[in-house]
């Protein structure tokens, strides 16, 4: 077994995944997993640059994301950074920041990269349902961009646009400082102009309309699938593979839009820090169905962090035969 740890630190939120992975299977065996909301990307569309507040939040989330990493005892680590990061003006100072802490450098990856990471992590597990027609089309809606993948054992073409449900919130459905509670029609055609040019954008490189499977990934659509099966909490273990309609997409978005803060706050499965960019999220995902026609999502919790552990764990097994080579 080879034990890593992949961190991925998006636009919303931070997240840890400590897996063992077996060389010979290429199984990766979950040991521990978390996520922080940390607003990484607060302000970065309007400013240009990571706010003071938002770095805090994120080295804090690092700092005790180390001390699992020590505690666990992984071999490797990796720390990969998306679309916020990969905008600002001061990434430096996050960079020396999460060096001092983790003692590794981020890598602040393209959106091919992402694209290719949220592919792996989405479709290693999927690739055994025979039932399930190819080749997929794996949608990861993030906070400030969103990543197309179309693809059968692997990538065949892939595209990252900026349209986030951060993003689109702060673009769009923020006014004198606040988010809009609830937005008007107007804001929300506002963010569905947006959301459309971007999917122009992505099917010039992605063939969205030859996709026979819908893979939606990260916390937008996870909540979505949630409040889809009326569960009282989140339970990742129900959410994981479940299929939500069309229809039931298009009724939680319009629920979304009209909703107030505490209406949406009050939902279980609502995490707080979701509670003002869902209806975006839900938009972008919505929009995704109705250009590309699936009648259906299969939601998955695996993602770009389980691309990023099983990508370093492959890595990690080659560089220990190089070794056992050059010792011969």
């Amino acid at each position: 077994m080879t034990r890593v740890a992949g961190i991925d630190c998006g636009t919303n939120s931070i997240r840890l995944l400590v897996a063992d992975w077996d060389p010979a299977t290429g199984e990766l065996t979950e040991l521990d997993r978390r996520m922080t909301v940390v607003r990484l990307g607060q302000g970065v569309d309007r400013t240009g640059r990571l706010a003071p507040e938002a770095l805090e939040r994120t080295f804090a989330a690092c700092r005790d994301y180390a001390a699992v990493i020590e505690e666990f005892g992984a071999e490797r680590v990796r720390f990969v950074a998306t679309s916020a990061s990969r905008d600002a003006e001061n990434r430096d100072d996050f960079v020396r920041g999460v060096v001092e802490i983790l003692g590794v450098e981020p890598e602040v990856i393209s959106g091919d990269q992402e694209a290719e990471f949220s592919f792996t992590g989405a479709t290693r597990e999927l690739a055994a349902h025979e039932h399930l027609e190819r080749p997929f089309l794996v949608v990861d809606i993030g906070g400030g961009s969103t990543e197309f993948v179309v693809g059968d054992d692997r990538v065949q073409a892939a595209r990252s646009v900026d349209v986030g449900c951060v993003r689109m919130t702060e673009r769009h459905l923020v006014v004198d400082g606040a988010v809009s509670d609830p937005p008007t029609e107007e804001q929300v055609a506002a963010v569905r102009a947006d959301i459309e040019a971007a999917l122009d954008l992505a099917s010039e490189t992605v063939p969205l309309a030859e996709a026979r499977t819908l893979v939606g990934l990260a916390g937008s659509v996870t909540t979505i699938a949630g409040i889809a099966l009326g569960l009282p909490e989140y339970r990742s273990s129900q959410i994981h593979h479940s299929r939500i309609s069309y229809e039931q997409v298009r009724e939680i978005t319009g629920r979304m839009l009209t909703a107030t803060h505490d209406e949406r706050a009050a939902i279980p499965v609502m995490h707080p820090g979701r509670v003002d960019v869902i209806g975006a999220g839900a938009l972008v995902l919505l929009a995704v169905m109705e250009r590309t026609g699936a009648s259906e999502v299969v939601v998955s919790e695996h993602d770009i962090l389980d691309g990023i552990a099983i990508k370093t764990a492959e890595e990690a097994e080659a560089d220990k035969r190089r070794s056992g080579l050059q010792n011969r």
